[in-house]
């Protein structure tokens, strides 16, 4: 469990790991022909990252203590992390990730999840990618017919809670409409949570809250829940009434989008 003695033991050794790798010119102090340390001393780490150096001292002793997620991000800048470090640090810290980015650098427009979508154009059933945000990246055909022509929303609005809470298509579509809403809202919540710094996701929550009362009273239940497949039920305008199961498929790659894939039950 994090902060356990292991945890605490393994963070310890990995940060020792790190400050050796950094050298001293890298960060504007001088090399020096009589360091005996290898890279940064503890006291330099404490400096740059505005530490005590005692408090940064027994981090490395691997003490009861317990760095908050800033804490580990200033660390993770002067140390010159990777984000995979970076993930593994907070993992070691808290058990969890907090703001995790994307591991390699990907261009937002044509990023995986997009082009995945693309390659899934032609098949029957809707393929969409959502962000953090809910905002709609990209969406196949099937997705138009099944759900909506989001292509037709101003582009600030294409989002998917958005789409639920105030589009009166949503409502014809989904006949489990108030279970629908009441299970994205509770997935969001779940989302929301792994972003505590983040303005604009506080921003989101405060536009749906004003557009829409369903929101504002839900977002007040604080239901919670992960995300899993699930089943749900469409009202066809061809076919009538179907039932799909919705998968979610995400990739360490590009954490903050995600990629809904529907198929029949």
């Amino acid at each position: 469990m994090p902060g356990d003695e292991w945890s605490r033991q393994e963070l310890a050794r990995f940060l020792k790991s790190r400050r050796a790798r950094v050298r001293p010119d890298q960060v504007g102090f001088p090399a020096g022909s009589r360091r005996r340390t290898q890279g940064l001393r503890r006291e330099e780490v404490a400096v740059l990252a505005g530490l005590s150096p005692t408090w940064y001292t027994y981090l490395e002793q691997g003490r009861d203590i317990h760095p908050s997620v800033q804490v580990l991000d200033s660390l993770a800048r002067v140390l010159d992390l990777t984000e995979d470090e970076r993930r593994y640090m907070h993992t070691l810290a808290h058990g969890q990730v907090a703001n995790p980015q994307p591991l390699d650098e990907v261009d937002p427009p044509v990023g995986m999840m997009s082009r995945l979508v693309s390659l899934m154009d032609e098949t029957d059933y809707p393929v969409y990618a959502t962000d953090v945000y809910c905002d709609l990246i990209a969406w196949n055909n099937a997705s138009a017919e099944w759900y909506d022509d989001w292509s037709a929303w101003p582009q600030e609005q294409r989002n998917m809670l958005r789409w639920m809470l105030v589009s009166p298509v949503a409502r014809e579509r989904l006949p489990d409409w108030e279970n629908d809403t009441r299970d994205i809202v509770a997935r969001w919540r779940s989302e929301v949570a792994k972003w505590p710094r983040d303005e604009r996701m506080k921003a989101k929550i405060a536009e749906f809250s004003k557009i829409s009362p369903v929101f504002s009273r839900l977002w007040r239940e604080h239901d919670v829940q992960e995300h899993r497949t699930r089943v749900r039920r469409f009202h066809h305008p061809t076919l009538g009434m179907q039932t799909l199961r919705l998968a979610m498929m995400l990739s360490p790659d590009e954490p903050t989008v995600a990629l809904v894939i529907h198929y029949p039950k």
